[in-house]
């Protein structure tokens, strides 16, 4: 079968960078307990090849619920963020913390916590559940709005004049811009600050730009990664092209491509790139 490589994919700055905090961190100290808080990158196999590693993962709804599991140690802070609050918890319970915040996210929790601090109410479009949201609205609790759909937006009631929108790094960035539009429509006096990680774009705008010259398209990824299901979302929606996400080569159904001549792949900003080339060889060997 005819394969189109989509470039770029794979792993992000951010992801490469936490995935060698935490195995720095397992081989400056052993013998001693590491977990992480949460799911380091949002991939399954990921977190399989760290707990391998000796880093546990303790996975609860909320960071602060996690950290009630460990009392000693070290505990990662993964890629997602996390609020001061949960810094101040493990600080109090005596634990070792490496912070593993992706850079681009560290910028999202500056902005807001500045925002907040020269008085703006912040509007934060996100999606509810995720981890980088929980951590970014700890910086102003009460001072800041989860918005995920248009009907959010519509039910906002702020009376502060001084009014700024921003956004979790990983949604899709046409969603996102039709979203602080529909901000600043209710709130003219609005000030935007649009912060999808260029990786995020970049592999969003190639991956709707390839999947023209393509009959479908697959994204290899996690269910968990956010930024896996949005390249999915904007294939199907802005080159209405079918896509499918994947999480290995065996996810892959044969009626997804009866009758298809040529197949786009690419991969989400936490997704292993032996998985991703399991993915191709399999669909050239068809």
């Amino acid at each position: 079968m005819d394969v189109l490589k989509i470039t770029p994919r794979g792993y992000c700055h951010g992801v490469v960078e936490a995935i060698r905090a935490a195995k720095q961190t397992a081989k400056a100290r052993p013998g001693e307990k590491i977990r992480m808080l949460g799911y380091l990158v949002h991939n399954t196999h990921v977190t399989d090849e760290l707990q391998a590693n000796g880093i546990q993962l303790i996975d609860r709804d909320s960071r602060l619920d996690g950290l009630d599991t460990i009392d000693e140690g070290t505990v990662i802070f993964t890629a997602h963020g996390v609020s001061p609050a949960v810094k101040a918890k493990a600080a109090e319970r005596g634990l070792n913390m490496v912070d593993a915040t992706c850079s681009d996210v560290v910028v999202t929790h500056d902005l807001v916590k500045d925002l907040a601090e020269r008085g703006y109410d912040v509007v934060y479009v996100g999606r509810r559940g995720h981890p980088e949201p929980e951590g970014v609205i700890g910086e102003a609790p009460g001072k800041v709005h989860l918005v995920q759909d248009p009907e959010d937006v519509d039910a906002l009631d702020i009376k502060n004049d001084k009014i700024a929108v921003t956004c979790q790094t990983t949604l899709s960035i046409w969603d996102t811009a039709a979203m602080i539009k529909r901000v600043r429509d209710k709130y003219p006096q609005t000030e935007a600050y649009n912060e999808i990680c260029r990786a995020t774009q970049d592999r969003q705008e190639a991956a709707v730009e390839a999947a023209k010259d393509c009959d479908v398209v697959i994204v290899v990824g996690s269910e968990r990664s956010s930024n896996s299901k949005r390249l999915v979302q904007v294939v199907q929606e802005l080159a209405h092209k079918p896509a499918y996400l994947v999480d290995t080569a065996s996810d892959i159904k044969p009626e997804w491509l009866q009758g298809k001549g040529r197949v786009g792949v690419t991969s989400g900003a936490s997704t292993p790139t032996q998985l991703t080339r399991e993915v191709i060889e399999y669909l050239e060997a068809l």
